[in-house]
């Protein structure tokens, strides 16, 4: 696992490329560390458009080739 460091638009920019490309994309809005469990969690994302998504982290799953892909331009965390 690599943990890359990104601003909000690189992190909206970043999901937006998971997505197109397909790839399984697990997303952290500002909005989960709100709720109390794992169903409002859920709710609090569904209850927003992809693309309006406060977004303070996301996970990504696929092969190495797209995923490098998605997250051209982002930097490792320090």
């Amino acid at each position: 696992m690599l943990v890359f460091a990104a601003d909000a638009a690189a992190l909206t920019r970043t999901h937006a490329r998971a997505l197109s490309r397909g790839l399984t994309a697990a997303v952290y809005t500002e909005d989960m560390f709100a709720t109390g469990h794992d169903a409002d969690n859920r709710a609090a994302v569904r209850a927003v458009a992809a693309e309006k998504l406060n977004l303070v982290g996301i996970g990504l799953y696929g092969a190495r080739t797209p995923v490098d892909k998605v997250i051209k331009g982002l930097t490792l965390h320090g």
